[in-house]
Parts: C-alpha cells; structure tokens; sequence
C-alpha cells in the first residue's frame, strides 16, 4: 500500500499541464492525467477556453468540432454554466457571461496588485498621454492584469487577460532573469512545437516558422534586461508597436528582489521611437514604478477576513431541479475557485472544504484537476493559491463588455415577462438630457417609438427624474412615474441602476400607452418586474466593474 501523504498539498499533488490549447477532450482520463482528476471539469474548462479564444461567442455545433465532445455533452456542459450564469445559451450560439468575471475577480483580488497599483498605472498614463499596462508572469508568458488605454483612432486592442509569448514583449526578457533551467527548456519546447505562436490568440502569428535568430536574441535581451533593469520591445508584436517595460519588485517575499509585476508604456512608432522611448520616458516610468513599491512596502499583507462558507451547498438543490442535464461535479469545482479572494490568497485544502461546504476528498479531487490544468500552485507543503492562468476562462472578452452589453439580455428577459418595451438609458455630459443606449421592443401595433442612440430632456423623462435625482444629492429616489407629461397618452415608469460605489449611473424605463395600465398597476405589477431585473443588472455590472472599465455607452 502506498503511504498516506503527510499534507495537503501532497494530497493533490499532479503533473502541470503546459495550458496550451485542449483538442479531443471527450475521452477519459488520458496521458498525462492524474487518476482522481475530474473529467467534467476539465470538460468544462475547455468549453470555457474555447469559447474565450472565440471572442466570447460560438455556436453549439462549433463548440462540438473545437473540443471534441460529443454533442449532448455540449448541451448538458452550458446548460451546467447557463445555471451558473456564466454562460448565456441564445438559441443555437452560446455566449460568455459576465458572471464568469468572478473567476478572474477571484485571482486578481487574492493577487492585490490591481487593487494597489492600478491608480498610479492610470495617473502615469494620464502624464504620459501613453497607455500604461500591468502583467505578471505566466510560465514562458506574460498576462495582463491591468490596462490604462488611451483612446486613439490608432488605440491597443490588449486587454485585462490576455497572454503573450515573453519572447515577443518587453515585459518578457524582464521576467526571464528569473527563469530556472526548467523553464528555459519548456520555452525552448514550446518554440520548436508552435513557432508561428498560434496557440497566443491575442498577438499575430509569425509569418515564417523557426527563427533561430529570433530564438537567439531573446536570450541577449534576457542578458541585457538583467544588467539593465528595464526592456525594450520594438516592434516585436507587429510593426509599428513600441514598448518599454521596468520591474516592480515586491517587498513581501523571500527575495525582496522577486519581480511582482512589470509596468509598461506602450505607444506606436508614429509618437515615439524606441530610442524615444528610453530617452524620453524610461525617466518617468522608472520614477512611476519606484512609487508602486513603495506602495507595496507600505502595504502590510491583509489580514484574512471571515472566510466564506458553503459556497457549493446550492448545486444539490440544482441537481434536483435539471437532473441529468445538471453537472454537478462540474458546478462544485469552479466554485472552488470562488474559495480565493482578498485576505485569502492562499488555502489549504481543509479551507477550501470548508469555504465551498464539499467534503475534504471532492475538494481535493477538483484542486488536483486544477494543479494539472495549471489554474492552481502550491507555493508551499500546505498552500494552494490561483495562477494567472484562471484569467483564461472568460476575463479578456470579457473585460470590454460595456452597460449596454450587459443590460441587453436582462431588456429582453423583461420585456417577454411584462410585454412592455423595455429601455437604458444614461444621462448626457451636460447633465440635461438622457440618452437611450439599449432597447428591446414589444410585438405590439402601437407601442413607444424609442431607438437606441434618441435624447430627450432629463427633466421631461421617467428615467431622467431618476438620474437627476442622484446628481442633484436629494434622497435616493426608488422610481419615477411620469403620467403623459412628455406626451399626451404616455406613461413610463423607471427605477435606478447602481454601480459598485451605489452612485446612479444609469435607468431601466418601460413605456406604454395609458390605457394599457392604470397608474396603480404601474406601481403594483410592473414595478416589482423592474425593480428585480435592474438588481440582476446591477450584480452583473458590479462583477464586471471589480477590475475593469466598463463604459455606460
């Protein structure tokens, strides 16, 4: 009999994957898999990543020939997610949803470095008329956990997320100092069996195959970032993009040396030269970067708060509900993920059965599923803590969706329910007027002719009282009712929408004739239909705002 292992991290002790893309997931466990791994799950991951690398959208039948399952496969793993509103099923196309953030918020939030260093990224962008990015290390890649992007005709499509081979960046040579021998080879590796980078979605593809040249420089500017202390990209990603990168250090590890994370400015080559670059910005990105350390020197670890408990303990009463079209060993572990946060960035086994309220060995099994999908590290014996590879579920399509986005599916779900156009609307930059920004219309013959893109007064307005309400710091109005004031026979009726800090950033209306309901009715039937939906838009809205911009139009 084998011994019994001694900790919690020996308990889910397993092989890393090299997270490339899965193909051909609908066998069993296969090589490479550890035993007590759960298939499900990494089913379900690789639906997730498949529909990540595809801008957040394909059909069912695509998803079937991306990953290999069978087709009821398919059906029961985004009925499992649309359950979990981490997917939207939409006829025959499924498509991400920003509930899904929470995975990513997990990581980032149990990482801190967005929620310290992201303002000084901003400012410094700001100062510089330049965008400003953050990223950390993923194996032989760089991810992006914070971006401050200008808005240009010519603007960077990188987002909060996305991954890029190291070799191809100025982060990368910076991060590479620290390279063991092993991570030399898995470069090497993954060089000599994808040299045109498909497997990196969010940059070009090479032209041409294997460059030892290419291959050779990497090596140089690894050398020269190590004597240097900052790295330059020219035009290593496509022509006409620059960038230079300087480490931030972090002050609460072992090796105060240890890279947290690389800030970069990034700019093309019609502002600045990479000779520009050095000369003319290094100076303040350097001085910028001392700044953030400082910041992280003053900044004590967090203190573990209570930690949350039973997490998991909803996905029986789902089972029940769906039956075989409910995966529940899938649900129970990404709400494992869920487990990790602010204050608890690493757990052992025995907290993470306790947060999620699964029992120590389905615990165990999902946390070995994730070390060899490699979402999850084990820094020491007892300690599991997320990678930045969790921003691969979703996070960078994700992390453009605005209000509008996130509101249209919720218009819609109310508008079938109420039989009532449904509308968002966003106060103008003068304060005076609404504009509608989403729309969803009824089947009616006469109905409140309202597009997308319309203004009206603010003060004439259902939706405009409620966002004047907010501006004007009088007492949180719960809705407004206007009866024909606008126009004769028109009644509409509009209820806030809050973001994270509970300010007023936009209205839910509904528009009717008169004569369809009573001013009671407005208040007694349609307003609790309101009032719950713009509670589902605030939820999504709050998770896809923790760590990104979302814009109101």
């Amino acid at each position: 009999m084998p011994a019994k292992p001694t900790n919690d991290a020996q308990e889910a002790a397993a092989p890393r994957a090299d997270g490339t893309r899965a193909r051909g997931a609908s066998g069993a466990a296969g090589a490479g898999v550890p035993v007590e791994a759960v298939t499900p799950l990494i089913r379900g991951i690789t639906v997730l990543r498949e529909l990540t690398e595809s801008n957040g959208t394909l059909s069912l039948s695509a998803l079937e020939r991306a990953t290999g399952l069978a087709r009821s496969t398919i059906d029961r793993i985004t009925a499992t997610l649309a359950r979990m509103d981490y997917v939207r099923v939409d006829g025959r196309d499924v498509h991400l949803a920003p509930r899904l953030m929470e995975l990513g918020n997990a990581y980032l939030s149990a990482l801190r470095l967005p929620t310290l260093l992201s303002a000084r990224a901003d400012a410094l962008a700001d100062e510089l008329d330049e965008s400003v990015s953050l990223a950390v290390a993923d194996r032989d890649g760089i991810r992006f956990i914070h971006q401050a992007t200008r808005r240009r005709a010519m603007s960077l499509s990188f987002r909060i997320g996305d991954l890029l081979p190291a070799e191809r960046t100025a982060p990368g040579p910076l991060f590479a100092t620290e390279w063991t021998d092993t991570d030399w080879q898995h470069w090497r590796d993954r060089r000599a069996s994808d040299p045109r980078d498909l497997s990196f979605t969010a940059v070009p593809p090479r032209k041409y195959g294997a460059d030892p040249h290419a291959d050779t420089a990497f090596v140089s500017r690894t050398h020269e970032a190590a004597a240097n202390g900052w790295a330059l990209d020219d035009q290593l990603i496509e022509p006409g993009l620059v960038a230079i990168s300087a480490p931030v250090r972090s002050p609460h590890t072992g090796d105060s040396r240890k890279i947290a994370c690389v800030a970069s400015v990034v700019s093309h080559t019609s502002r600045h030269t990479a000779h520009d670059l050095r000369t003319a910005l290094l100076p303040r990105l350097r001085s910028a970067v001392t700044e953030m350390e400082r910041e992280l020197h003053r900044t004590p670890p967090r203190e573990p708060g209570p930690p949350p408990s039973n997490l998991a303990l909803w996905t029986g009463e789902s089972k029940q509900q769906l039956g075989r079209d409910f995966i529940e060993s899938l649900a129970r572990g990404l709400t494992v993920l869920t487990a990790f946060g602010e204050g608890r960035p690493e757990l052992t086994l025995t907290e993470v059965a306790q947060a999620t309220g699964l029992a120590r060995a389905t615990a165990r099994r999902a946390l070995i599923t994730y070390e060899h999908l490699g979402l999850v590290a084990t820094p020491n014996p007892r300690a599991f803590t997320l990678t930045p590879r969790v921003l691969s579920l979703g996070f960078p399509p994700l992390s453009r969706t605005s209000l509008p986005e996130i509101a249209q599916p919720h218009l819609a779900d109310l508008t079938s329910r109420i039989h009532e156009s449904t509308s968002l609307a966003v106060l103008s930059d003068s304060g005076e007027e609404i504009q509608y920004t989403a729309r969803v219309t009824t089947g009616r013959v006469m109905s409140v002719n309202i597009t997308v893109g319309t203004r009206r007064p603010a003060h004439a307005t259902a939706p405009g009282r409620v966002l004047l309400a907010d501006t004007h710091d009088q007492e949180h109005l719960g809705y407004a009712l206007l009866d024909e004031e606008l126009e004769e026979g028109l009644r509409s009726l509009a209820v806030p929408i809050r973001d994270r800090c509970g300010r007023v950033v936009a209205a839910l209306n509904t528009a009717m004739h008169a004569s369809r309901h009573t001013r009671r009715e407005c208040v007694t039937d349609l307003l609790p239909e309101l009032t719950s939906t713009a509670t589902r838009i605030e939820s999504d809205l709050h998770t896809a705002a923790r760590f990104t911009h979302v814009p109101l139009t």
